[in-house]
């Protein structure tokens, strides 16, 4: 336990620093915004009017529509296609021209057809080359479902005679959320539990490769601990650190109204996920020079770790993948959401913790024990790692 003691001074040195505590207060108003923005978002989406999630879509794509009788021409959404009434080849000739994104045409004895129990046949021309074609296909692939079962509908009714004329009793029931809300509402969350961790790599860098720059390795390896505490303690305070505004941002979110269950157990989930990315980071500290290459090393280290987290995430939400487990941030979103978990979906991205936090903190902790890396001139990056897996003397053995 003699690590304690880096953590300690580290943890206590952390809180007193006035740029931490600037930084910290900048964190926390952040993060009171964005809560202010989701709520109203979620607030506008949940309402009856509902609201966008996109863009103005008023005449996003141009078709036009050779239809005499009208009858699909009114139903078509106006305020998405810009709907031109043309003839027949005129329409085609306009998607061919690239004037219009797809052409409509309608059987000009459509009327009839409907009237004497007909089907109707409809060609629609779409320009695969404009991207906004699937746009029009889903309207108009939506506008003939209505008036499919539209015309269904009246043509049984014509069929039963009036006198034992029901009129149907239609109820629209609505089970769970739909994937927008979800996509909103469990992943915002999900981003807003996790961006503490990775709000404090400048502590790491500072702290390792500080002792570079600041020429004070020297004196931290003559202390009586060995490189394994110094780097634990270092990276533990760090953890400390994370714990306490992830504890702080939970609490907000449970004031602010948002339902969290099992906020002890993604209290937990979340700090024990922020070990093996301290672990990751202490990696590319130990191994830079200076600042300036240890934050380039961890911003592409931190879009893959995002990635990691982030992408399973998704992939549950829309297919409730087993494989998706793999990702600490499932598994927070679905503590906090209720679901029914199992101990082998629990374990997975446990053991997935573990596993990385065993090899970054051993990574972490071989680099440091070596004067080349602390001190120079370091070794690259393919010799280094195949001197850690125990292959030495490479010219030689060429």
């Amino acid at each position: 336990m003699r690590f304690s003691t880096i953590t300690k001074w580290e943890f206590k040195n952390t809180l007193s620093s006035r740029k931490f505590l600037m930084i910290f207060l900048m964190q926390l108003s952040v993060l009171v915004l964005m809560i202010v923005f989701l709520n109203m978002f979620i607030g506008n989406i949940e309402s009856e009017n509902g609201v966008t999630l996109s863009p103005s879509l008023t005449n996003f794509a141009s078709m036009g529509v050779s239809d005499t009788s009208g009858l699909f021409e009114k139903q078509l959404n106006h305020e998405v296609l810009g709907i031109t009434p043309l003839g027949s080849n005129e329409s085609v000739n306009q998607v061919k021209s690239g004037k219009a994104t797809a052409a409509l045409i309608v059987p000009e004895n459509s009327i009839g057809k409907i009237d004497t129990f007909q089907p109707i046949t409809l060609n629609l021309f779409v320009d695969y080359a404009d991207p906004k074609r699937s746009v029009v296909t889903e309207e108009v692939n939506s506008t003939v479902k209505v008036i499919s079962s539209s015309i269904s509908n009246q043509w049984i009714s014509s069929l039963v005679p009036s006198t034992s004329t029901i009129d149907p009793d239609v109820r629209e029931e609505k089970k769970g959320e739909s994937l927008p809300l979800q996509l909103i509402k469990k992943m915002m969350v999900s981003i807003l539990l996790f961006l503490p961790l990775f709000l404090f790599g400048n502590m790491i860098i500072d702290s390792i490769v500080g002792e570079k720059e600041r020429k004070t390795g020297e004196i931290l390896i003559a202390m009586p601990l060995s490189h394994g505490e110094i780097i634990i303690g270092k990276n533990l305070a760090v953890v400390l650190v994370i714990a306490v505004q992830v504890a702080l941002w939970i609490l907000i979110l449970l004031v602010a109204g948002f339902d969290l269950k099992n906020p002890i157990l993604v209290y937990l989930v979340i700090i024990l996920t922020s070990i093996p990315i301290v672990g990751i980071t202490s990696v590319i500290a130990a191994y830079s020079k200076n600042y300036k290459e240890a934050g380039i090393g961890l911003s592409f280290i931190y879009i893959g770790i995002v990635g990691f987290l982030v992408i399973p995430a998704l992939a549950y939400i829309s297919s409730k993948s087993a494989a998706a487990n793999i990702s600490p941030m499932t598994l927070v979103m679905r503590l906090f959401s209720g679901d029914p978990i199992s101990m082998t979906d629990l374990m997975i991205p446990i053991i997935s913790i573990l596993i990385i936090s065993a090899i970054s903190y051993w990574i972490t902790i071989k680099l440091f024990e070596r004067d080349d890396i602390m001190f120079g001139p370091r070794p690259g990056i393919v010799r280094l790692a195949l001197e850690l897996v125990g292959i030495k003397n490479i010219s030689k053995m060429n």
